[in-house]
């Protein structure tokens, strides 16, 4: 698979119009659940759950801790349409086809986007099990090429060059913080900044990283928030902090370190989501 796909717009119009078919009723509001974080989807109430490998062109999610589920239902109100696990690049998918739910999506009305994600901390003021809310991200994947917008532009999905400086929503990110601090739950606001994967970053990237000026690593989210903004979603995504990095005490971390915590801080992130949901 190449770093890039030509993906047929009359392909995710399939997809759109299958899902279409076996829903009650239009989803208004969007949730990718990140490593670990997959549980969250059981608040989802009167749901209708389909698997990724049915819907005509989503990619099937390979990696423990994504079970690879589209789920649709009604959260605080709300019309969801809950992705439970996500795909990768390092899966060996392309980013157009990463983000082929994220388009699907947008056909399907979606408008607000909520994303999750488990990360490493770069931010020394950081412990394992705080969430962060993304402010803003550092793209250093897409930044070399591996855009997912990458090719012809179809005007009406959005614009050719589509203004990413807003692209974390200001009053979703003021709503979760505010969410969060209600309930006690550690809350810094960064900057993520994606990385290709699989292999975890050496205590010689870290410390590139801090430089830089990231708060948290992870493998996923920014092609998402990319396609989400130039379809013109509002965006709020949140950062599961699994383990805090330390270039000059390294202890590179465990994919069931980030399962496990991912599994503690999904009562945190469930409570800030419902939270931002109840107050939209």
């Amino acid at each position: 698979m190449h770093v890039h796909e030509a993906i047929p717009r009359s392909e995710y119009e399939a997809a759109a119009a299958w899902i279409r078919e076996r829903i009650p009723f239009p989803p208004r509001i969007g949730l990718v659940l990140g490593s670990g974080l997959a549980s969250l989807a059981e608040a989802v109430e009167g749901s209708i759950a389909m698997a990724f490998t049915e819907i005509p062109g989503f990619p099937a999610a390979t990696v423990e801790g994504h079970p690879g589920r589209v789920i649709v239902g009604k959260l605080e109100g709300h019309p969801v349409m809950v992705l439970q696990g996500r795909v990768h690049f390092y899966e060996g998918y392309s980013v157009q086809r990463i983000t082929f739910p994220i388009r699907v999506m947008q056909l399907l009305g979606i408008r607000i986007l909520i994303l999750t994600n488990a990360a490493g901390g770069l931010n020394p003021a950081f412990r394992p099990g705080d969430v962060m809310i993304l402010r803003d991200h550092i793209g250093l994947f897409g930044m070399a090429g591996a855009n997912p917008l990458r090719g012809p532009n179809e005007a009406d999905w959005g614009p050719r060059f589509p203004d990413l400086s807003r692209a974390y929503d200001p009053e979703l990110r003021a709503l979760a913080r505010e969410i969060a601090e209600a309930e006690g739950i550690p809350i810094h606001e960064g900057v993520y900044v994606m990385l290709g994967g699989p292999s975890f970053e050496t205590p010689a990237e870290v410390r590139f990283l801090r430089l830089i000026g990231a708060d948290a690593v992870g493998m996923s989210t920014v092609p998402e928030v990319i396609v989400a903004c130039h379809g013109g979603m509002r965006v709020l995504a949140l950062s599961g902090i699994s383990n805090v990095l330390n270039p000059d005490a390294f202890e590179p971390p465990s994919h069931e370190e980030v399962l496990q915590a991912g599994r503690a801080l999904v009562p945190r992130l469930t409570a800030i989501i419902r939270g931002v949901l109840r107050r939209i």
